[in-house]
């Protein structure tokens, strides 16, 4: 029986690879001709270098936060019409603003509690920023715009920072950044491909130098996903320590959610520094982001091949980086890494993200229609392919998807715990597990239909709370980004911090520019 088995799970394996071979073949042969590396490189050098060194600079009088901000202004003007990542923007109110920090730092005024003071940032569309779009993708809310900060939002603002403006995403919930308002960005490495999503607009922008601070939301991947595909850091931080107020129309009083926020960026020093932004006031102490990491005495666990029958088959290059991971951190750590794919619970991450979502306090079928009805998903399946529907086939499919039979509570409850327990006790408060983050790098527009349960490798770890951070690691055979998923234990974040700054300083991991040199 053992045998069989085994047979006939190489004969699935084997027919998914030549399935996703012969996806690839058509887009890439007769409906895409690629273009990578379409960007100009920046005029001004100061937007390839990290926040930590652009705040010290305008404090220091080096350089302006005026002149900081108009070189991420041009830069924007140089790339968006080609990546559409931003949707509309506060450049002259950003400039403003610019001026009177300059003119605060003249004065030598009390600058202390603003450790990104005169630094832009941008935020996702779906995060509502005063005065600017906050339509959540929806042809529904088209033309709406934010009447106050999401705290998130504020509390960058709080640390000094400027918002430039806000970033494309899907229609509520999908892994490509494309809706009716705004349409659809591309991949900053390569046009053909998406840029992930729902954060895919403001992975983008960072990847391509015109902001430095970005600020992303994570339901199921949606910052780790983009952060892969675009090549930067992101980091999913520790659900429950960050304010959801003003984040796809959220209250912040709904209870538990799966939802969280955290840092997008290109260089890994800005990871921590800029998560102390944004954790909510009363969080911070659990998390003891200063407290620090001895590398030396890690538990390094990892998986090559998690084995979800739903999810493509791991490419050789995706192996490769989660290798090179490892090898890396087994060179300063004492402990030896250990496999852990033997675990069954890596296998069911789609179902059980799925059964977790449907538990969220919101109502997805009210929320298409901005709660002016509700979205019925036979009439929107009659009315799409007559071009008379305002909710896009991502949305049609999820309302689709929520008519079909959901695991039974008993089952994900203890599946969701017994996956939680082995984690916990495997990593403790000093263990990472490097895991992989997909399957394959950035794929074509629209091939996310073809694989669209490819996410659930993201979506694991929202079920558990877990901090992630996706390490970006070098350019694949197609000059698109690699990277893995480094986890830890509930907040423990600083590890994946500490991981992240190690294998950047040893040049295992960084973001590469998509870019020629400048």
């Amino acid at each position: 029986m053992d045998v069989f088995r085994r047979v006939f799970r190489a004969f699935l394996i084997f027919a998914r690879v030549c399935y996703d071979s012969t996806v690839n073949f058509v887009f890439s042969s007769f409906i895409y001709q690629d273009k990578s590396f379409p960007l100009p490189p920046p005029r001004h050098n100061i937007v390839l270098e990290s926040a930590t060194q652009i705040a010290s600079k305008i404090r220091t009088k080096q350089i302006s936060s005026e002149e900081v901000v108009q070189a991420f202004i041009d830069r924007i003007n140089e790339v968006n019409p080609l990546l559409n990542a931003v949707v509309e923007n506060r450049f002259s109110e950003a400039l403003e603003e610019a001026k009177l920090v300059d003119q605060k730092i003249a004065l030598e005024e009390d600058i202390s509690d603003k450790p990104y003071l005169g630094v832009p940032f941008t935020s996702k569309e779906s995060t509502a920023c005063k005065g600017l779009s906050y339509t959540l993708g929806l042809m529904s809310r088209k033309g709406k715009k934010a009447e106050e900060d999401a705290d998130i939002v504020g509390r960058v603002k709080a640390a000094g920072g400027i918002l430039l403006g806000v970033t494309n995403i899907p229609e509520l919930m999908w892994s490509e950044s494309r809706n009716m308002v705004y349409g659809q960005s591309n991949n900053p490495y390569n046009l053909c491909r998406t840029t992930g999503a729902s954060s895919g607009g403001e992975a983008c922008i960072v990847s391509a130098c015109g902001s430095v601070l970005g600020l992303g939301t994570d339901l199921g991947g949606s910052i780790r996903i983009p952060a892969l595909y675009c090549g930067i850091y992101g980091h999913k931080l520790t659900t429950g320590t960050t304010s959801r107020r003003g984040i796809y129309g959220r209250t912040g009083k709904e209870g538990r959610s799966m939802l969280t926020s955290g840092p997008m960026v290109k260089h890994a020093e800005d990871l921590l520094p800029y998560s102390k932004c944004i954790v909510s006031p009363d969080k911070l102490s659990a998390l003891n982001l200063d407290k620090p990491v001895n590398l030396s005495e890690l538990n390094i666990f990892y998986v090559e091949e998690p084995g979800d029958g739903k999810v493509s088959p791991m490419s050789g290059e995706m192996r490769e980086a989660v290798r090179k991971c490892v090898k890396a951190l087994s060179e300063v750590s004492y402990g030896e890494a250990k496999d852990v794919s033997h675990i069954e619970q890596f296998r069911k991450g789609y179902d059980l993200w799925r059964y977790w979502t449907s538990k969220e306090n919101e109502c997805f079928t009210k929320m298409l229609v901005d709660f002016k009805g509700e979205a019925v998903w036979w009439r929107e399946l009659i009315k799409l392919p007559l071009g008379m529907s305002n909710v896009t086939l991502p949305s049609l499919i999820k309302l689709v998807d929520m008519q079909l039979p959901f695991p039974s509570d008993q089952w994900a409850e203890d599946q969701t715990n017994a996956l939680r327990t082995k984690l916990t006790d495997l990593l403790g408060d000093n263990g990472v597990l490097v895991f992989p983050s997909a399957p394959e790098t950035a794929p074509y527009h629209y091939v996310t239909f073809f694989r669209p349960f490819n996410f659930s490798y993201w979506a694991l770890y929202n079920i558990l709370d877990f901090p992630v951070t996706n390490i970006p690691l070098g350019l694949d055979k197609n000059g698109l980004p690699l990277g893995v998923q480094v986890i830890a234990t509930t907040n423990n974040d600083r590890l994946c911090f500490a991981v992240a700054e190690y294998l950047e300083k040893c040049e295992v991991a960084g973001w590469k520019p998509p870019f020629a040199s400048v």
